[in-house]
């Protein structure tokens, strides 16, 4: 029993499938258009909370119908991927990867000319499908491409909707401040011209990809209750990061009176730092094991997110940045311990914690629009910047994983 051995996220996301024997090598071409497709996905998924501001405005909505917003974006995306994890590994559909890019993009593109808050709500809806949908197909995918070298491709592929999430802030608020709420249709462009490129190239990835085998035995133990409360942590985790990336916009065009195009640079630094602090946290996670390191990194992230509300000008990019990269350090770990407590059923422990815990985390996003509307911005950003102290008391009751080495 060792509690020091996090694998990389590619490798968990592989570790449900099993190839041929033979040296295969990775075919790189696909894996970097999957890793573009990827990037398409998460940049339609990561412009919501950007445009949320111009949205309020537009239909004249109060926080809690924007945090709304978010909520339904999450529950489409997010809680019912092991759904359609399920349905991936009973069915290969490769046609679904070109139909969720477009199905995203549509969602994303037409809301800026969307007649009322319900037909937002539904166009988010769709959006959250192709998310949803896209996310088990394309791991399953990138890992029959991957040849031999999967947790190498795997991270490309992981890191296109990193930077995918990341840049989906500057882009739509640079088409929204510059063309007005219809710029959102700009979007289709990247949708249309990525989307038909795999469409095109589904029949190289069909003969391209290696056929999944079947295990001869599954070693391990799951541990229900110990994963019950991993989702709780990663849920508190959502909860927080969501709550900043839903408010902090608001927090500066309606609190601070700051100029709207601040919005994209300010969650690309959010979003940005995250993405960077999941690829160092692994070398630190190795040195102290994925426990302790789930424990102590909740509590490292408290005080740069107070710091950010008590802070202006460049300082608060600063603490953003900080607190953006500290709490998200921990997603891949969490993935890792999600493997090691549901051994036997790898492939639904990452679509629990990637999908639904996240998904659930947006739950908590409508209440504190409700905190928001009636105590103000900076109580709903005091709230989400305290929420990981929960996470720090919860996570000192997480078990080590049986058999696992």
């Amino acid at each position: 029993m060792a509690d020091s051995k996090p694998a990389a996220l590619g490798e968990v996301a592989a570790t449900s499938f099993v190839v041929a024997a033979e040296r295969v090598k990775p075919h790189t071409k696909l894996i970097a258009l999957l890793a573009l497709g990827h990037l398409v996905i998460d940049l339609n998924q990561g412009a919501i909370p950007a445009v949320l501001p111009f949205l309020r405005s537009a239909h004249g909505l109060s926080y809690a119908q924007a945090a709304t917003i978010v909520l339904v974006a999450n529950l489409t995306s997010s809680l019912i991927q092991p759904l359609f994890g399920y349905l991936s590994d009973q069915f290969a559909r490769r046609w679904i990867l070109p139909t969720s890019v477009f199905l995203s993009g549509a969602g994303v593109a037409l809301i800026g000319i969307a007649p009322g808050y319900l037909t937002v709500l539904g166009l988010v809806l769709v959006m959250g499908l192709g998310v949803a949908a896209w996310h088990p197909e394309g791991y399953k995918t990138a890992t029959g491409v991957a040849g031999e070298r999967k947790a190498t491709a795997l991270s490309w592929f992981s890191l296109g909707g990193n930077l995918g999430l990341a840049l989906g802030p500057p882009v739509i608020t640079s088409l929204v401040t510059g063309l007005s709420i219809a710029g959102t249709l700009g979007m289709l462009a990247p949708t249309v011209v990525v989307g038909g490129l795999i469409l095109a190239l589904l029949p190289h990835i069909d003969r391209a990809t290696v056929p999944r085998a079947v295990t001869a035995s599954v070693r391990g133990t799951d541990m229900p209750g110990a994963m019950a409360l991993l989702i709780f942590l990663v849920a508190i985790r959502a909860w927080a990061q969501l709550g900043f990336t839903t408010f902090v916009p608001f927090y500066y065009v309606d609190y601070l009176k700051a100029d709207p195009r601040l919005v994209g640079p300010l969650l690309f630094v959010f979003l940005g730092a995250g993405a960077l602090g999941t690829v160092v946290a692994g070398p630190l996670a190795d040195r102290v094991g994925p426990r302790p390191f789930m424990r102590w990194v909740f509590l490292a992230a408290i005080p740069f997110g107070l710091l950010f509300l008590s802070a202006s000008g460049v300082v608060a990019f600063v603490m953003l940045g900080l607190y953006g990269a500290v709490l998200t350090s921990s997603f891949s770990v969490s993935i890792v311990l999600g493997q090691a407590y549901l051994p036997r059923n790898t492939g639904m422990a990452s679509g629990l914690v990637v999908g639904f815990a996240i998904g659930a985390g947006g739950l908590g996003v409508a209440a504190l629009g409700s905190v928001a509307d009636h105590w103000g911005l900076p109580a709903a950003l005091t709230i989400s910047a305290l929420m990981p102290l929960a996470g720090f008391v919860a996570a000192r009751f997480l078990p080590a994983p049986r058999d696992f080495k």
